[in-house]
């Protein structure tokens, strides 16, 4: 039997008054508030606002972080905001955005520092704020991940190149603060460099680095973990990073090379022992071991320790010249003196979730680099982070649970995108939301948790 329902035609009109869409940008606008991150950006950029000027720049640049956050891709996607002054107040004008990141871009180096400095006292806030839930809080490494990744480019914009995976575009080196297996991460650092730069250019990877210790808070800078692919396992890199008075702890990929794998064929059978899977349980099928004693590392750093990994590949994997009697092997180097092989092999492992904080990245601006010129798709990439660190802040301060690791996709969907009715009476503002919409209890108790902090003094 088919059945069949009858629906009524509906009708559209453009003539609604007091309605708010994105009306969960609320949560954005109030992490704006308490980590000051706007008026840093004021104080920071007004030697680029001009004489008589309605709109300041620091409003501009927060603005266009808010848009991304909210799923724009472009500089005119900021109309979201200006149609909706009632939410977000007076929004400048296409022209008068575009002209701002011009004036940025003629001076890209303090223009980027004035951001920068803006962005880590937010961030320097909003870890106060978050108390034991910030990185770090508890006394333990903060883990750094640094990552590049290929950002294609669809037209010809300067310095867009032929990259090493045969498309064409720009290969940014990324840094990222972890927040650990139960919430998100929040960039450090994203450098933009040519399509053609490499993968393993230790120039660049203590830029990155620099660029993200100088992020956090002075008292946690030391309390790092670097960790980063092979990619990052060069002499230049790992010996700047053992320097007398830096040493900072790192868990580094390292790659598999003739003497390595001979004296993995040299280990005996009791030298290795089970790893562990992301629960921390024995991984069937998977083993470390460590081979520091049987190579000479006398021209690398010292401390250096040499690890392997060896697992059975999954069914229908294929194996590469390299893999060794049916097994893949990995190898990694630390300076971690202690701990045993398998947590740290596990710990050097999750660097992965960088991999899911660049995809993240990529929904919230990073996938288009819509610009032409070089210096202004930086100044781009600094709005991009901007709008990653107002959605990690806002999931660490305002929301609970499985809700902290929500992708921006997610975020959108549930607590973003829901439209709403502003209603006027009692000289206060109501901003009310849909009953049945399902997270609705969700976000009005995430938006009173960041409304009950106190803004900077």
């Amino acid at each position: 039997m088919k059945t069949i329902v009858s629906q009524r035609k509906i009708v559209v009109s453009a003539d609604g008054s007091g309605l708010i869409s994105q009306a969960g940008g609320l949560l954005l606008l109030e992490t704006l508030r308490i980590t000051g991150l706007q008026r840093a950006l004021s104080d920071r950029l007004e030697r680029w606002r001009p004489t008589r000027a309605v709109h300041d720049p620091g409003k501009v640049i927060a603005d266009l972080a808010v848009t991304l956050a909210l799923g724009g891709d472009c500089l005119a996607d900021i109309a979201m905001l200006r149609a909706q002054p009632e939410l977000f107040g007076p929004v400048a004008s296409d022209p008068t955005v575009s002209r701002l990141i011009d004036r940025l871009a003629a001076d890209p180096m303090r223009a980027l520092k004035a951001i920068r400095v803006a962005r880590a006292a937010a961030r320097e806030r909003a870890w106060a704020l978050a108390g034991h839930d910030a990185p770090g809080a508890e006394g333990e490494l903060i883990p750094l991940d640094i990552d590049a990744t290929i950002v294609i480019a669809h037209s010809d914009k300067q310095q867009a190149t032929p990259t090493w995976k045969k498309t064409f575009g720009f290969h940014p080196m990324t840094a990222f603060a972890d927040h650990g297996p139960g919430a998100a991460g929040e960039p450090l650092a994203i450098m933009l460099r040519a399509g053609n730069a490499g993968s393993n250019t230790a120039a660049d990877h203590i830029d990155t680095t620099t660029l993200a210790l100088a992020q956090l808070p002075k008292n946690r800078r030391r309390r790092v973990l670097i960790r980063t692919d092979s990619g990052g396992g060069t002499h230049g890199f790992l010996t700047w990073l053992t320097r007398p008075g830096r040493r900072l702890p790192y868990s580094i990929g390292f790659t598999l090379t003739d003497d390595i794998g001979a004296a993995i064929l040299a280990l005996p059978a009791s030298a290795w022992t089970p790893a562990y899977d992301a629960d921390r349980q024995v991984r069937p099928g998977a083993w470390v071991a460590e081979l520091t004693g049987m190579l000479d590392l006398s021209a690398w750093p010292k401390g250096m320790r040499l690890i392997v990994r060896k697992e059975r590949p999954h069914p229908g994997a294929q194996l590469r010249f390299t893999d060794i009697d049916g097994h893949r092997f990995t190898c990694f180097v630390t300076n971690t003196p202690a701990g045993q092989l398998a947590d740290l092999e596990l710990r050097h492992r999750r660097r992965a979730r960088c991999e899911d904080r660049i995809r993240a990245a990529k929904d919230t601006g990073l996938r288009n680099l819509p610009l032409h010129d070089f210096a202004q798709n930086q100044i781009w990439l600094e709005i991009v982070a901007l709008a990653c660190e107002l959605l990690a802040w806002m999931q660490m301060l305002a929301l609970e649970g499985h809700a902290r690791r929500y992708e921006p996709k997610r975020l959108r969907l549930r607590l973003f995108a829901v439209a709403a009715r502003l209603v006027r009476g009692g000289r206060r503002l109501r901003l009310r939301l849909p009953a049945r919409w399902p997270w609705a209890g969700q976000l009005t108790a995430a938006i009173a948790r960041l409304q009950a902090l106190p803004a900077p003094t």
